[in-house]
């Protein structure tokens, strides 16, 4: 009576809201007197374990992660022209927000090219680098997944593609004159 398990034990999925994860197994569980066939799922990153009842994992978003072929489509995204919207930021990072949790790399890409910032651009707020590093990250970690590399590998051959001329660890006022010149 059970719905057909797609999903088998150490296959990496994604989760929209929580980016990649890796399948334990199936556990049984009796919640408020029914037995619910559930996947656990690990997200190491994040240090949580979920569990989705098996007959919910298609409607809740669950996928495997991308094709090769989807994933070159976000990589194109990503080495495309930044969309530079005049709007106000509250709706900006709510449409961002909404790309990142879509669980869709290629919207994730957008995201990762719109807030991309190069030495000679003005500097992000705090919360566009927040948002920036996320889709980054998630991006990062199905890259990752796929071509079965670390994570940070991942970010740097990402950055390499975007022609990030530099890592942004802290954007604070404190860098070298010396610096900025190399980039002018």
């Amino acid at each position: 009576m059970t719905k057909k398990i797609d999903f088998k034990t150490e296959d990496f999925v994604v989760y929209p809201t929580h980016g990649v994860g890796k399948i334990l197994g199936t556990e049984t569980q009796e919640i408020a007197g029914t037995e619910l066939d559930l996947l656990v799922i690990n997200f190491e990153h994040d240090r949580m374990t979920l569990r989705i009842p098996v007959a919910k994992a298609e409607t809740s978003g669950l996928r495997r992660l991308s094709s090769r072929k989807q994933m070159d489509l976000a990589l194109v995204k990503l080495e495309g022209r930044a969309r530079v919207r005049r709007t106000m930021w509250s709706r900006r990072a709510q449409e961002y927000e909404a790309k990142i949790n879509s669980g869709d790399p290629v919207s994730i890409a957008e995201v990762v090219r719109d807030l991309r910032r190069n030495s000679n651009q003005s500097e992000q707020s705090y919360s566009e680098r927040q948002m920036y590093q996320a889709a980054l990250d998630r991006l990062a970690r199905e890259f990752a997944a796929i071509e079965n590399i670390d994570e940070e590998t991942a970010i740097s051959r990402l950055e390499r593609l975007m022609h990030v001329d530099a890592p942004e660890i802290d954007s604070s006022k404190d860098v070298d004159a010396d610096d900025d010149e190399d980039f002018q």
